[in-house]
């Protein structure tokens, strides 16, 4: 049995089957005086119809996502991953905003996080049964202190969460932001639970490359997390 963490049913369906020509299998013919009708077998429940196309959309994804450490990556892309990841809220954002990063790079020598870091957000309302750890999180805002009227502007990470909730700009996330949001998301790691080893499926939202001081980092939009069997 598999373990889900997280499910978007928003993604689910988004995929589509292609219109089938032939009729399915158990499928019944009426006939009546003026001709045939073909009528549908019955169906399952509604449980059981999104499990069978769970399983088709991830056949298809095992298919063609790629590894999310691949470094010619764009965004729209699929990919899929395994490795440790914590999920939290942020305190002082938008409640249903959640967010999945890796451990901080050599915390845990069974996972190479080395080369690219790992940083995903969704909706809290796609977590199954989890409760995530709020955090205090980066500075969202802040005051222009050399202005007489002293204005408030919203931060490089402020705007980087506006954008993965939906609020901001429909652009890429910058990478000064999500850089200053990884960071902080890092500094708060000693007081979460040790994360889970998890593996999934995810639609890329940004890829920023490597700096002198950062390895490069994957910024991902997932449609499912479950534990690692």
């Amino acid at each position: 049995m598999r373990e889900f963490i997280y499910l978007s049913d928003a993604k689910l369906r988004q995929f589509i089957p292609h219109p089938r020509r032939l009729r399915r299998p158990g499928a019944l013919r009426l006939t009546t005086p003026v001709g045939g009708i073909d009528l549908d077998a019955p169906t399952d429940d509604a449980g059981s119809a999104r499990g069978r196309q769970l399983d088709q959309v991830v056949g298809h994804l095992a298919e063609s996502a790629r590894w999310f450490g691949e470094p010619d990556l764009r965004p729209g892309e699929w990919v899929w991953f395994e490795a440790p990841l914590l999920y939290v809220t942020l305190r002082r954002a938008n409640r249903d905003l959640v967010l999945f990063t890796d451990p901080i790079p050599g915390a845990d020598p069974q996972y190479p996080s080395a080369d690219c870091r790992l940083l995903m957000h969704g909706s809290a309302r796609h977590l199954l049964g989890m409760t995530p750890v709020s955090v205090e999180g980066p500075a969202l805002t802040a005051t222009d202190e050399g202005s007489s009227a002293c204005t408030t502007f919203v931060t490089d990470a402020g705007e980087v969460v506006r954008t993965l909730t939906g609020a901001g700009h429909p652009a890429p996330p910058g990478a000064r932001g999500v850089r200053d949001l990884l960071a902080a998301l890092d500094a708060a790691q000693p007081d979460i639970p040790t994360a889970a080893w998890t593996q999934g499926y995810a639609r890329v939202t940004a890829a920023l490359p490597a700096t002198a001081t950062a390895p490069r980092c994957l910024v991902a939009s997932p449609l499912t997390v479950e534990y690692a069997l």
